[in-house]
């Protein structure tokens, strides 16, 4: 009897064809009827189909055998399900199990808010759907809601919303406020660098004289915010001009090199005769140094400290000397004596010299190339 009973389902098992694979969940947008629902991705499989989410709402819109009674602002009533609202909110669990009852229905209470978004929430709870253009009226009291309530799908979606098109300058102040409270930190970061950026024109608002009232320990931060912000600002202004410079002295002794060694067209050979169909100079700083070293070669005082311009040119002249590689085969006027010269130097200039040359040679180095790489192959 048994070898029977396993020979009928062996040939039960071959004759009952494989199943295909069931389709993976992955994070769906559904636009039906008005209605927007996003299904975050979760473990396992999915056969939702529409007809079941048409159900849940015919669910909620009947009210069929409800047994909880919501009661909102201004007289407002809902009918619900207490094991659809449990299930969605473990606030609203709690609610239930103290909640009064009125023969088989439990009373429960939401006020605060507009009873259109206490409609909406409620719906959302059952569906996780909801219309494009009520969310757009009512995201500030579904996102104190969600909160309140524990609905977290609910308030990513809220944040979702303010963050993409719902703050104004008029509304962004209130939206702080509320996202501190909510405990949306990204929304109130994105609030905050909005307040500092339109400061001017948040600051003359109604939502801004009501923050003074109400909370002037906020206000004051924002303002303290705004001092960091301007002090930021300048030392970003400030690192970028002494980049900008150093960059400048990196090229100018590029250029230095290259009217040594090569001759310039700019400025006139060195040492060699140029034909007439070079090509231009590409160092832009050999316009500036055209002058300082004309100046040079014909000024009588020419010893540092005695003429203003010759004694840029013993600075500039100093400084190729601390950066050149190899001063024996340079072709720069007093390299290597300048290099003998810097070995008898006091302490405390050898600091600020050493100095200079490291934030030169960092500012090429990340800015372009390393320094004397194409002059000294």
């Amino acid at each position: 009897m048994d070898s029977s009973y396993d020979r009928y389902v062996l040939v039960a098992k071959k004759e009952i064809p494989v199943p295909p694979p069931l389709p993976c969940l992955a994070t769906v947008s559904c636009h039906q009827k008005g209605f927007v629902k996003n299904i975050p991705s979760v473990r396992g499989h999915c056969c939702v189909s529409t007809a079941a989410r048409d159900l849940w709402e015919c669910l909620f819109n009947e009210g069929y055998r409800a047994d909880v009674v919501i009661n909102t602002d201004n007289s407002g009533v809902l009918y619900a399900h207490a094991s659809i609202l449990g299930m969605a909110s473990p606030v609203i669990k709690g609610m239930l199990r103290k909640a009064k009852k009125h023969g088989h229905q439990r009373l429960i209470s939401i006020h605060g808010v507009p009873h259109d978004a206490v409609r909406i929430f409620i719906r959302f709870l059952y569906s996780s759907c909801y219309k494009k253009e009520e969310m757009e009226e009512f995201v500030l009291p579904l996102l104190v809601l969600s909160h309140v309530y524990m609905v977290p799908q609910l308030k990513q979606l809220c944040e979702w919303q303010l963050e993409r098109g719902s703050l104004t300058t008029d509304n962004v102040v209130d939206v702080f406020q509320l996202a501190l409270l909510c405990d949306a930190p990204r929304l109130s970061l994105i609030c905050h660098r909005m307040i500092l950026k339109n400061f001017k024109v948040i600051s003359t608002t109604d939502g801004w004289s009501a923050m003074k009232q109400s909370h002037p320990k906020l206000e004051s931060e924002i303002l303290l915010s705004m001092i960091d912000e301007e002090n930021s600002k300048k030392e970003r202004i400030r690192e970028l001009e002494e980049k900008k410079m150093y960059l400048q002295l990196y090229e100018a002794m590029e250029a230095l090199v290259h009217i040594c060694r090569d001759g310039c067209k700019t400025i006139g050979p060195h040492d060699k005769d140029l034909n007439e169909d070079q090509a231009p100079c590409n160092f832009a700083a050999c316009r500036g140094l055209e002058l300082l070293v004309r100046h040079f070669a014909s000024c009588k005082l020419r010893v540092p400290g005695g003429c203003v311009h010759c004694k840029r040119t013993w600075q500039l002249l100093e400084l190729h000397s601390r950066l050149c590689s190899d001063s024996e085969v340079c072709r720069v006027p007093l390299c290597r004596n300048l290099k003998d010269k810097i070995k008898k130097q006091g302490k405390k200039d050898e600091i600020r010299w050493r100095i200079l040359v490291k934030n030169i040679l960092r500012a090429k180095t990340i800015g372009r190339s390393p320094f004397f790489v194409s002059i000294y192959d």
